[in-house]
């Protein structure tokens, strides 16, 4: 069973970006069950480390648009962005170092960080850009 099911209002109306959220809902899902399956720490750190590559290529394709496009909250959005980055990559490095081990309660922080920034500050520019495409 998947830790996060993909559900309709998770859709942003944008099809490069709404794929873009598959992905990284596959990779949290793959991570989680690596790490109920007791995969072993090379595994895991693999599938954190293409998780936080491909939450980069992601993020670096929103803030492109927003630029291009003028959006107005950017500045926010990429500081939420840079947020999560931060802490993800310490994440990385407290589980390379092994001070920490992925926990339940990471893969949960990821789950809900996605969830909750698409609901939130995803739904808000896909707004923005849609209405400038019905112009």
């Amino acid at each position: 069973m998947s830790l996060l099911q993909w559900e309709d209002r998770f859709s942003v109306g944008m099809d490069r970006f709404d794929r873009q959220h598959h992905v990284l809902v596959d990779l949290i899902n793959e991570l989680h069950e690596s790490m109920r399956e007791g995969k072993g720490q090379q595994e895991l750190g693999s599938i954190l480390e293409k998780l936080i590559q491909y939450t980069r290529v992601h993020f670096a394709s929103e803030e492109e648009w927003m630029v291009q496009y003028q959006y107005p909250g950017y500045a926010r959005h990429q500081a939420s962005h840079e947020s999560l980055t931060r802490q993800v990559l310490e994440f990385q490095r407290q589980y390379q170092d092994g001070t920490i081990g992925l926990s339940v309660q990471m893969i949960h922080f990821l789950k809900e960080w996605l969830v909750n920034h698409i609901l939130g500050e995803d739904k808000a520019y896909a707004g923005f850009f849609q209405a400038g495409r019905s112009k």
